[in-house]
């Protein structure tokens, strides 16, 4: 039975990496709507213009309220491609009425609306999902946390399309999709990463879940799944992957090998 890993904290600090030259240009096309997430399927919330857009990920109502668009990490300031976030986001939502919805916790520890946004037609009807949109553009990556309960299928559809295509930030080495290769992933500690591999062997320990992804856990890369979290796996138990392919995004932290922790189901694409 594999050993309990011991708990450290985490500091997430921003990733300072290169910056390639060269910013999207143009307008951004509206994403269409169907087969989307539509506010509709979500908990309606406020409706307001956007006054200001302080990053990539991030803007102020007309009324004072803060937002934080969820179900997506976008580059910070200081990152590669933070600039190009901001200034894409900015585009897409400057003096724009929104629509908010949620779709779990509607709020941070910063008291920051945590929503998915839609921007209105002069009738009032929704006309454009800016995360789908963030993403669509390589502006921004998936990324769920605990409390979020849509469904990010569409989005993962969109980023893999982004992908393929090499737009925006996938065009940039730095945001590619990371080899479980352990001494290499050793160099990404504390930044967001893909990683994609076979899980080789799986682990329950005290209802904690492990998948690892080398012969020996105590250097090679892992995923662990907390016990408060692997009751959000109902499509199925993450001791189940062995042998899968998947692909999972989260911080990395350095616990014997590199490790991430999947607080979300999202977290995990299984691929075959």
């Amino acid at each position: 039975m594999r050993p309990v890993r011991p708990s450290i904290g985490l500091v997430r600090r921003p990733v300072h990496i290169t910056r390639r030259a060269g910013i999207i240009g143009g307008g951004a096309l509206a994403l269409s709507l169907a087969g989307a997430m539509r506010a509709s399927d979500l908990t309606a919330g406020e409706t307001g213009r956007v006054a200001a857009v302080t990053s990539g990920q991030t803007f102020t109502l007309d009324s004072g309220l803060r937002v934080k668009l969820a179900g997506i990490a976008a580059p910070r300031r200081a990152q590669s491609w933070g600039r190009e976030a901001h200034e894409g986001l900015a585009g897409l939502l400057r003096g724009r009425r929104v629509r908010l919805s949620y779709g779990g916790d509607s709020r941070d520890r910063y008291d920051r609306a945590l929503a998915q946004v839609h921007t209105l037609s002069a009738d009032g009807s929704e006309d454009l999902w800016v995360q789908a949109e963030l993403v669509r553009l390589g502006l921004a990556r998936v990324y769920t946390w605990p409390d979020e309960y849509i469904d990010h299928a569409p989005l993962y559809r969109i980023e893999t399309e982004a992908r393929a295509r090499d737009r925006g930030l996938w065009s940039d080495a730095s945001y590619g999709v990371r080899d479980p290769e352990p001494n290499a992933l050793a160099q990404h500690v504390d930044s967001l990463q893909l990683v994609e591999g076979i899980v080789t062997s799986t682990a329950d320990v005290r209802g904690r879940a492990y998948l690892n992804f080398g012969a020996d856990y105590r250097t090679d890369f892992t995923v662990a799944v907390a016990k408060k979290h692997r009751k959000r796996f109902t499509a199925y138990d993450p001791v189940s992957l062995e042998g899968a392919r998947v692909r999972v995004r989260g911080w990395v932290e350095l616990i014997n090998g590199p490790m991430i922790w999947a607080s979300h189901p999202a977290r995990i694409e299984v691929l075959s």
